[in-house]
């Protein structure tokens, strides 16, 4: 089987970067149920956790290919498991950073979200483009969203599939730096935010 993710130890925290054929990194049905087993076994070292991607992709969201196929039941049972890897991630026991360079669309968005903090590069571009489809996230960005930006802001990206650049989320507080090295920003700011947000 694919590997869906990488995970990097370092001295002081876990890095885990998304990866896929295409490099696009969707989260597809059997990305998420591994995502979910790897955060279970990483939260049992209790080491900060960086999320990451490539140059060009964080993630773009759900794999609308699966989202099409899926009626009823079978689409319940998606949005619940999307919800519960970010459950997941929102309640690690450490800290917990995104650093996004390129796209950070629709569920990859929502992973985003789920953590703590988020360091963005120059390249980076955040949006829940799922409405240009007649598409909503179910896996929580509904709420994370505007508590983090605010309700209006986060109304007008998610009804006009408005793309964020680096800067206007920097601007808005999606995301709490631009910087040239997200990850390694993300590695020197873990010393000041080591205990998870109350």
């Amino acid at each position: 089987m694919f590997q869906f993710f990488h995970i990097e130890k370092h001295d002081r925290v876990d890095i885990l970067r998304l990866v896929s054929e295409d490099g696009t990194n969707r989260l597809t049905r059997l990305c998420i149920l591994a995502l979910s087993d790897a955060i279970h076994d990483l939260s049992v070292s209790q080491r900060p956790l960086i999320f990451t991607g490539n140059s060009k992709f964080f993630s773009a969201g759900a794999d609308l290919g699966e989202i099409a196929t899926l009626r009823g039941p079978d689409a319940y049972e998606f949005s619940k498991m999307g919800q519960e890897l970010m459950n997941r991630v929102a309640h690690f026991p450490a800290a917990v950073c995104a650093s996004v360079n390129g796209y950070c669309m629709g569920g990859g968005l929502d992973l985003a979200l789920a953590c703590d903090r988020r360091t963005a590069g120059a390249t980076a571009v955040f949006g829940h483009r799922g409405v240009a489809l007649g598409l909503i996230t179910g896996w929580g960005g509904t709420q994370r969203l505007p508590r983090l930006i605010g309700k209006t802001r986060a109304l007008g990206m998610f009804l006009t599939a408005e793309k964020v650049s680096a800067e206007e989320a920097l601007r808005v507080g999606l995301v709490d730096a631009l910087v040239d090295d997200p990850v390694e920003e993300a590695v020197r700011r873990l010393g000041l935010f080591s205990e998870k947000r109350g």
